[in-house]
């Protein structure tokens, strides 16, 4: 069963670590989610570019929304990321596309791009399918 997207919304609002990170959720369906992230100093690093962590939480997180829109919880089983660009200022865009899924896992790839749509990093993530159904 698919969770709708005002459902999603109010869910994910509950995600403090994405609060703090000026994270805000943007379009949520099935197996898919947008997000975006307003950067401000605290997501820099000491050279004074988008810590890699900031960017990494930003796709984390429309990963989660995209593999539980299905109503079943899912979580993180392995994920990777790849940086291509370093960001500065602005906003980040991240883009969360199901690859592929069965009743035990599923495939997501997300893409964070800057205000230029360029590709800061590319995230692959693989997650596993619980069998609870998603307390939203």
């Amino acid at each position: 069963m698919n969770l709708s997207e005002d459902a999603l919304k109010r869910g994910f609002k509950k995600d403090r670590y994405a609060e703090l990170s000026n994270i805000e959720l943007l379009t949520a369906g099935p197996g898919r989610a947008t997000a975006k992230m307003s950067l401000h100093p605290h997501h820099l690093n000491a050279l004074g570019t988008v810590h890699g962590g900031a960017i990494f939480t930003l796709a984390d997180f429309t990963f989660a929304v995209a593999c539980n829109s299905h109503g079943t919880l899912a979580v993180a089983l392995d994920v990777s990321i790849v940086f291509m660009k370093a960001a500065i200022t602005g906003t980040l865009w991240a883009t969360a596309q199901e690859q592929s899924k069965n009743f035990k896992v599923g495939l997501y790839l997300v893409e964070i791009k800057d205000d230029a749509s360029d590709l800061v990093a590319q995230f692959q993530g693989l997650a596993y399918r619980k069998k609870d159904k998603l307390p939203l």
